[in-house]
């Protein structure tokens, strides 16, 4: 059911995080865009955001918003019958199993070369089966902007729709601590999270639509500061994947500031007109997501993800109440308040009275 009245929405870029298994909190955000009849104009994703840019660009290539919507569950169905057995138990939340705790601590020790020596990567398998990359590249729709990390030079790699395959996507959800990165063109790629999570820059520079909409998954509120060890190796993590964010949407969102100062008939042209009409809006999953343990990122067990799924259609319901009027007209984010400040977490507590 479409949930639009009057003319069509203007189109949107969309900016996905990653967080493995949590990426199903954006299935779900997508599901609901999507059965609202959101234009989707660009896809930026790392990770399980990559993985999510790119099932919703493969379905609406195969058969519109319909074909996006049977993708992405398409997707998440493979990867949790794909999971490893004995590697949860059943919960809510669920939890490691012994075998899935005994392995993520043999990789504190063992290299992935050791600890996985045939290289068995059932994303691999799931990705061939479920995306048609020739069909991606060589067909029309939302442009996709793909990060990885170059292990080397801890540069950021970006694959664009017209050059993305198989081994590009894999490489932007690699860990390192578990897998074997991924060799391009002679050069070695890790998870795209640790440059650019995902990339904004490209979204602005290259993209026509002027509303931006951020999808994230690691919290954006303060959170309490761990004293235990594994709480600090935990949130040292975290803020590895989420400090790229935070530093290219601050920057983006001062030079946006510095170019609406002075007078109103400044001529503005090139970039700066760009930066003068981007419109702001967050659809961010702390309320669903910051009370579940770190390890539930590698957890993809079918009932979590639908309801992870479920958590983030219930999160674009109050948006789209809240704001969807905003959408074309101005930004439902103060993005300088919340990116540009020391605190943004009062931003986002007050975001239902804006």
């Amino acid at each position: 059911m479409r949930h639009w009245f009057g003319p069509r929405p203007p189109p949107l870029s969309l900016a996905l995080q990653g967080g493995g298994a949590h990426g199903a909190f954006t299935w779900g955000v997508l599901d609901a865009l999507l059965e609202r009849g959101v234009q989707i104009a660009a896809l930026s994703g790392a990770s399980a955001g990559a993985m999510n840019a790119v099932a919703c660009a493969h379905g609406l290539a195969v058969n519109g918003h319909d074909g996006a919507r049977e993708a992405l569950r398409a997707f998440w169905r493979a990867v949790a019958d794909h999971m490893p057995p004995l590697w949860h138990l059943p919960g809510d939340p669920p939890s490691l199993a012994p075998a899935g705790r005994a392995l993520l601590a043999w990789s504190r020790w063992l290299a992935p070369a050791q600890l996985n020596p045939l290289d068995v990567n059932p994303l691999r398998s799931v990705l061939a089966a479920q995306i048609d990359f020739e069909r991606l590249r060589t067909t029309a729709g939302p442009a996709l902007f793909i990060a990885t990390t170059e292990a080397e030079s801890a540069r950021l790699r970006l694959f664009r729709r017209d050059v993305l395959t198989l081994d590009a996507l894999l490489a932007s959800a690699c860990l390192p601590a578990l897998a074997r990165p991924v060799v391009i063109d002679g050069h070695a790629l890790w998870d795209g999270a640790f440059s650019a999570n995902p990339a904004l820059w490209p979204l602005v520079r290259e993209v026509a639509a002027d509303d931006l909409m951020l999808v994230t998954l690691a919290p954006l509120t303060p959170v309490a500061l761990p004293a235990d060890a594994a709480g600090i190796t935990a949130r040292t993590l975290d803020v590895a994947f989420l400090a790229p964010f935070m530093r290219e949407a601050r920057w983006l969102a001062e030079a946006q500031a510095d170019t609406q100062r002075g007078s109103w008939t400044r001529l503005r042209t090139g970039l700066d007109r760009r930066l003068a009409r981007l419109r702001w809006h967050l659809l961010d999953a702390d309320d669903t997501l910051a009370h579940l343990p770190g390890q539930t990122r590698l957890m993809p067990e079918w009932e979590f993800l639908q309801r992870l799924r479920d958590r983030g259609r219930e999160r674009v319901d109050r948006w789209w109440h809240e704001h969807h009027d905003r959408l074309g007209r101005g930004s439902s984010l103060d993005a300088l308040a919340c990116f540009g400040g020391d605190a943004p977490g009062s931003v986002l507590r007050n975001r239902r009275a804006d």
